[in-house]
């Protein structure tokens, strides 16, 4: 499983339901009403109890462009179809993977209520509103139901944790691998001086001296938490207001000596492995940095590069044991997909939609008998 196919797995879900009310409640007042007499949404695959319509394979194909287009922001228009032409054909395959996973989420009885409610809490720091009723406003302002936006959310976690249980825990990484990979790939470690770096960022832009000054305290006592003992990415992820907070922990990357602004390039390059800094003042706001890792200019010892490696290693285990874990999913599940719609990792032996188009009167009846499940897609 490639670096996308991983994201394809961890970001879509059945989003039946909910996405065909979105799409009836914005048509213009006569179409609603020519539709009332015809199928409101094309089913282009069952899994299991759910179901997979034209409407989420749209929106999973605008999201897989937009992606295109972020990733590769400097590429010909000729690379940026031929990215999109590769990653296209496993879309629907992406969409039945995240749904199996879903199910397989409840059917373990995996709850993600409590966590869900702290990450909606980071959501509102990190876009500085006061509560979250005024986050649920910004969303559905945004065009999406504020249930369908948690149940985004909600899937996206409950995939992470499938996949941490039943596939990374599983993952072995010998010592003797990490070794052999870091002698014959010593080139990939050689290397200027480097700093890995991560961050707590408050901002201050747009605020009165009064209230920058509480953003200072309020950082001063986070840089006292986290040399107290605190986990500094659990910080990072709770209260920077940084890009990199949610997802990243406060991740900023690699840098190169000369790279970073004066200001930050000569307190970091002194500082060793876990080391913190004070809390820095800057144009946009306070920054607490700490030091991850201090990067020698030459080949760099395996000690400080282990885990760089061991996570090269997880990935390229990852993809066929993900592939195979899905494929016992898929075995033991009941996927059925429209012709014309192409399913990359289909076992042998899978059913088809049959296509049987109602007439009106009977798509009216079937309407109040028919309920539809209402996950949406997950991060």
């Amino acid at each position: 499983m490639n670096k996308h196919t991983l994201r394809q797995a961890l970001r879509f879900a059945a989003t039946a339901f909910a996405l065909a009310c979105i799409a009836a409640a914005l048509m213009p007042s006569s179409a609603r009403a020519q539709a009332k007499a015809a199928v409101v949404e094309e089913i282009i695959a069952r899994v299991n109890n759910d179901i997979i319509t034209q409407s989420d394979y749209q929106h999973a194909d605008l999201q897989l462009k937009d992606e295109i287009a972020h990733d590769c922001q400097n590429c010909l228009p000729d690379r940026m179809a031929a990215e999109y032409k590769d990653q296209q054909k496993d879309l629907l395959r992406g969409l039945i993977d995240q749904s199996l996973m879903v199910q397989r989420a409840k059917d373990m009885g995996i709850s993600v209520e409590s966590d869900l409610v702290k990450r909606l809490d980071d959501v509102r720091k990190q876009n500085n509103m006061n509560s979250i009723e005024e986050l649920e406003k910004a969303v559905e302002g945004s065009g999406l139901p504020w249930e369908d936006y948690k149940t985004q959310i909600r899937n996206g976690m409950l995939t992470q944790e499938v996949i941490r249980r039943e596939v990374g825990s599983h993952i072995n990484i010998p010592s003797e691998e990490v070794k052999a990979y870091y002698t014959a790939h010593s080139d990939e470690f050689t290397r200027p001086e480097e700093v890995q770096l991560t961050e707590i960022f408050l901002s201050t832009d747009g605020k009165s001296p009064e209230e920058i000054e509480s953003v200072h305290r309020k950082a001063e006592d986070l840089l006292a938490r986290v040399r107290k003992g605190d986990d500094f990415n659990e910080i990072a992820k709770r209260y920077s207001e940084g890009s990199t907070a949610k997802d990243q922990g406060g991740d900023l990357g690699v840098f190169k000596r000369g790279v970073l602004s004066p200001q930050l390039n000569d307190v970091v390059f002194k500082m060793e492995k876990g080391q913190i800094t004070d809390v820095i003042q800057t144009k946009t706001g306070f920054e607490i940095l700490k030091v991850e890792a201090h990067f020698v200019a030459g080949l760099q010892p395996l000690d400080k590069v282990e885990n760089e490696v061991m996570n090269k290693l997880y990935m390229v285990k990852m993809q066929p044991s993900m592939r195979t874990y899905l494929g016992e999913l898929r075995e033991e599940s009941y996927v059925m997909v429209k012709p014309g719609y192409t399913d990359s990792a289909a076992v042998p032996g899978a059913s088809v939609i049959q296509e049987v188009q109602p007439t009106p009167d009977v798509a009216t009846k079937n309407k109040a008998k028919k309920k539809v499940p209402l996950p949406k897609a997950g991060q």
